[in-house]
């Protein structure tokens, strides 16, 4: 991907979106909760994701991590602190931190998110690598980002 006269690696996501009935079935089998049980709250957990975050809160959950809105703003900035105001936002943004799982000395050990066996490929070429990402995705993640966020992280 090429950004202001420099070229970074992006990530590519492969084959379809895995759906939310795909994800209940799966998480059905892995608890005692029904498909229909867990497809039903799968289905209303963006409204209430929403409901806290528009309060202001963050939402964490155990196991997954932490939603949370930021404002964007198209003007770079203004002088003096006494400028700014609710009128320079004019965008919200939904972000996400994984949850993060620590050793005994604080220190991050792992995102529980991220898989740690994902295996990177350049794209069109073949693998030297005989390592499985454990998802069939050889891009890893999708590669969102603006062109005003670093393109690597």
């Amino acid at each position: 991907m090429k950004v202001n006269n420099l070229w970074y690696p992006k990530s590519v996501t492969w084959g379809k979106a895995v759906t939310t009935r795909e994800v209940a079935d799966e998480l059905s089998v892995l608890s005692t909760v029904t498909r229909g049980d867990t497809y039903a709250v799968m289905e209303n957990l963006g409204r209430v994701l929403s409901n806290y975050m528009g309060q202001g809160r963050t939402v964490k959950i155990d196991g997954v991590g932490t939603f949370y809105y930021t404002a964007t703003s198209t003007k770079k900035g203004v002088p003096t602190a006494g400028e700014v105001s609710a009128s320079l936002i004019n965008g919200v943004r939904v972000r996400f931190i994984p949850e993060v799982e620590r050793n005994s000395g604080s220190q991050v050990m792992t995102r529980s998110m991220v898989n740690t066996k994902i295996v990177w490929e350049e794209w069109g070429k073949n693998s030297t690598n005989t390592g499985n990402s454990g998802s069939g995705n050889p891009g890893g993640g999708s590669g969102e980002g603006g062109l005003d966020e670093n393109p690597l992280g």
